[in-house]
């Protein structure tokens, strides 16, 4: 479908939306002059006050002027001056689209690029264009892979996608504004009618009678009814629209590859959900292992840090002989399944530029490191900013302990014996003697367990209650050893954090323990090794 159809489809849609509000509103009027003709003066002037409620949303939604804009992307832009390069790389893209490039770059900290337009007039006339370009994204790819997906965001300017999506926008604007408005109609009278019984279930309750039970059955439904109507029509609209979206996302994976190379757009989208997954990893994993203690990495390593974990794992995040995710397909979709995306590019003839040497796409900025800064700056919290910056080894290990001694309350709680503000050293020798002492397991069983260990009798009692003595006793030494400086945490990118001992006796470690909790137990290896590695 050309661009005309598909903006005079979108209008259509639009108007249908206001054709559906007048017929409404005709609808409460007939009603209204009805109960007017025929009804009791109470009846009708009931009637009125519910009509005049269920038209104000349908006014309200219906004099939208303008789709709200979307300020959800936080960004920087980017001169020409700042990255010469990667205006080049794109205005070169733009010039053999065939399109006008965007107006600004800005760099974000998501897994992602995407590229609007502020079009004017319903999208008849083009305005400011947009490309959002993810750091973490641009860390994740080959100079190539970057190219095809800026070649695929640049198509959707040649194709009008953005421009025409504006028309498109503002029926969902409308529609979910107006249902918006209903719901919110009928979760406050629901509120109300509850306030209003639990009232008189209180008086009745002072008056020395039983209480009613709360009824909101059927309360606020002349709302819900309109707003599923409503809503109705969104899923109309939007299956009508989405459909198209899906073509303009194939068209434009044709645009990449016939500038950027087949192979190299569809190992582009073959990496992408490997990326997701893995930027996804490294931000709960690493940058922001010790946020909850006020502790973040480097300044600009929140976000381009990403890079160093990309590079300790290349065979997890090139994506190349993965399979593909299967994805759940819905009329609703904006995208069509990625492998059926990949399929649609490998069949594609050869062109004969796979072969082609791979080169980082960080390589087409000047200065990543200072980029990386501007994008912290700009998406951090201003509490996350005030945070203290410890390089990568010293964040994984105060932060690994200071969860490790957090994980120790519950033990200080059970274990009367300890001071409340004794450090993990003490709380491990006062635990210790419980071991020695047979209280131990009296301290365990104040511990919370699973239900399985809750309803387990006799020898499968023991052996849970074995289990959750060695692993606090383990998390006890090792709280211990960490805050004393007797042993570190060792980062890792391709693996775990891993502790080391100062003495390098790790084997010697899970012996003590084991001996430790054993029938018999014996607390001595555990206690000449902690003195030997003081």
């Amino acid at each position: 479908m050309g661009a005309t159809l598909r903006a005079l489809r979108a209008l259509v849609l639009l108007a249908c939306f206001h054709l559906l509000g007048l017929a409404l509103l005709t609808a409460l009027g007939a009603l209204d002059w009805a109960a007017h003709r025929w009804a009791p003066a109470g009846w009708a002037l009931k009637l009125y006050v519910v009509s005049f409620l269920l038209a104000v949303p349908v006014v309200r939604g219906m004099l939208l002027l303008r789709t709200p804009r979307d300020e959800g992307v936080a960004g920087v832009p980017v001169t020409d001056a700042e990255e010469p390069r990667l205006w080049a790389a794109v205005r070169d893209l733009a010039a053999l689209v065939g399109t006008r490039a965007p107006d600004e770059i800005r760099l974000t900290a998501d897994m992602n690029a995407a590229v609007t337009e502020d079009a004017r007039l319903l999208g008849l006339l083009g305005g400011t264009r947009r490309l959002y370009l993810g750091l973490p994204l641009v860390a994740g790819l080959t100079e190539a892979r970057l190219r095809a997906v800026l070649a695929h965001e640049l198509g959707h300017y040649g194709h009008f996608d953005t421009r025409l999506s504006g028309i498109a926008e503002r029926c969902r604007a409308h529609v979910a504004r107006t249902v918006d408005r209903f719901e919110e109609k009928s979760g406050h009278t629901i509120a109300k009618e509850r306030a209003r019984q639990e009232k008189r279930s209180a008086k009745r309750v002072a008056r020395g009678r039983s209480a009613r039970e709360v009824d909101t059955t059927g309360v606020g439904f002349t709302y819900r009814a309109m707003a599923r109507v409503y809503t109705a029509y969104g899923r109309f609209s939007m299956r009508a629209t989405q459909s198209d979206a899906r073509r303009q996302e194939l068209a434009a994976d044709l645009a990449a590859a016939r500038i950027a190379g087949r192979d190299a757009t569809a190992s582009a989208l073959r990496a992408l959900p490997a990326l997701d997954d893995a930027h996804a990893f490294y931000l709960s994993s690493y940058a922001t292992l010790g946020v909850e203690f006020g502790m973040l990495p480097p300044r600009g390593e929140v976000f381009g840090g990403v890079r160093r974990l990309l590079d300790a794992r290349p065979e997890e995040t090139a994506g190349a002989g993965a399979p593909l995710p299967v994805e759940p397909v819905s009329p609703y979709d904006s995208h069509p399944p990625t492998a059926e995306r990949v399929a649609a590019l490998e069949a594609l003839p050869d062109d004969g530029r796979g072969s082609e040497r791979p080169r980082p796409a960080l390589d087409l900025f000047d200065s990543p490191e200072a980029a990386s800064v501007r994008v912290e700056d700009a998406t951090l919290t201003p509490e996350a900013l005030l945070m203290r910056r410890l390089d990568w080894p010293d964040l994984v290990h105060e932060a690994m302990t200071a969860r490790y001694v957090q994980d120790t309350e519950p033990v200080r709680a059970a274990l009367r014996t300890a001071p409340a503000d004794s450090g993990p050293a003490a709380l491990l020798d006062a635990f210790l003697d419980a071991v020695d002492s047979g209280t131990a397991w009296d301290v365990v069983g104040g511990l919370p367990r699973s239900e399985e260990a809750a309803a387990a009798t006799g020898r499968a009692a023991r052996e849970f209650a074995r289990s959750s003595l060695r692993r606090e006793l383990a998390r006890l030494v090792t709280a211990a050893l960490a805050s004393d400086g007797r042993a570190r945490w060792q980062l890792s990118w391709s693996g775990p954090a891993s502790l080391r001992l100062a003495v390098g006796r790790t084997g010697a470690l899970d012996e003590a323990l084991d001996a430790a909790i054993s029938e018999r137990a014996d607390t001595g290896p555990l206690r000449e090794l902690l003195a030997t590695t003081a």
